[in-house]
Order: C-alpha cells, then sequence, then structure tokens
C-alpha cells in the first residue's frame, strides 16, 4: 500500500489526530514537493518508537539540536517507502543492527512545529513536519550507539523514565499518547 494511502486510511485515536490527518491530506495534495525538506513551509517526516519486545521499555537518542531525549526519525527526503525510512533512521541513530516492526501500520500521526535553528551550520527557519510514527522492536541486549552528528547517547528507558527525561515540552504530549497506545496494544494481546 503506498503512503498516501496508507495515511488516507490510518483510524485517528482522537481529536488532534483527526484534525492532523486533515491537515497532512491538505497539505500533501497541494504540494507535490511534500516529501522535500527544500519545502520550507513544510515536510512529511517520519518517526519511530523502537521497543522491547515487552513493550516495557523505548530507545531514545539525546537530540543535539533540541538538547533533549526523544524517539528516533527522520526526512525522506523524496523517498516513498517511510516504514522503510523509520528502520534505516531508528538503526542509524541508535546503532542497533536488527529492528522490526511490531506492525506495518501507521502507529500515530502528527503535524508538529519545529522551531528555527542551525543544523550543520545553516540557518533552519521555523516549519512543519508532518509525521508519520511507526512501533519497531529492538533488542535492549544487543550493542546501541549514538550517532554523533545527531545525537549525543542512547539509552533504554522504561516509558515512565521517559517523562522524567524529555525536556521538550511540546514533545510530552505526543509520547503519552503512544505509551497510551503502547497500554492498549499490551492489553489486547
Amino acid at each position: 500500500m503506498n503512503y498516501l494511502t496508507q495515511i488516507r486510511n490510518y483510524q485517528p485515536i482522537n481529536e488532534q489526530e483527526a484534525v492532523d490527518q486533515a491537515a497532512f491530506l491538505a497539505f500533501m495534495k497541494n504540494n507535490s514537493d511534500h516529501l522535500l525538506r527544500s519545502n520550507l513551509a513544510g515536510h512529511v517526516t517520519v518517526s519511530a518508537f523502537v521497543c522491547n519486545p515487552e513493550l516495557t521499555h523505548v530507545l531514545f537518542a539525546y537530540h543535539n539540536i533540541y538538547e533533549s531525549w526523544s524517539w528516533v526519525g527522520g526526512h525522506l527526503d523524496g523517498e516513498t517507502d517511510l516504514l522503510g525510512v523509520a528502520i534505516k533512521e531508528a538503526k542509524e541513530e541508535t546503532g542497533l543492527e536488527e529492528v522490526t516492526p511490531l506492525m506495518d501500520d501507521i502507529f500515530i500521526l502528527d503535524v508538529i512545529q519545529v522551531m528555527n535553528h542551525y543544523k550543520n551550520g545553516a540557518y533552519v527557519g521555523d516549519h512543519l513536519h508532518f509525521n508519520v510514527t511507526y512501533l519497531l522492536i529492538g533488542d535492549p541486549q544487543k550493542p546501541i550507539y549514538p550517532k554523533l552528528d545527531e545525537n549525543q547517547g542512547v539509552k533504554w528507558f522504561s516509558w515512565e523514565e521517559v517523562f522524567v527525561h524529555v525536556t521538550e515540552p511540546r514533545m510530552i504530549p505526543i509520547y503519552q499518547k503512544a505509551y497510551t497506545k503502547i497500554k492498549q496494544i499490551k492489553e489486547n494481546v
């Protein structure tokens, strides 16, 4: 299934996601370059929660730009295999050699405002990330290491610990939404 169909068919779990899904679809319809960061207003991005098989712990990276522990992910740069990019980014940013999707479907959907910053010495203006997130599984016994040009460290946290270590207030509701959905998945297994 192509990414447009995946986003269109995604079943929002709350009002925020319903509104964000509508924004996604309108943005993609009106911006043929929606997969490219050359679109300065915004672009589609991917993120991943890399969890242990029991879904009790999550692997976060300490992000250089935002100076906070966070999920992993990145830009598509024209790629249309969103899940493939999420897996690639998870491996690159954590050092894990193997991560697998718990499911191929979109896990959560968010439109995220990105504040202006400098990356690699170049100014990046305020813009939106139309972000698709996947739920991936990794082995906490395997070696991990940071991708130093993007993060200063990687670490497994219990879900409860995440909320103590995240210092980006705008991300906390997204992580809480993900944690709630993970608890529901665990209850249904």
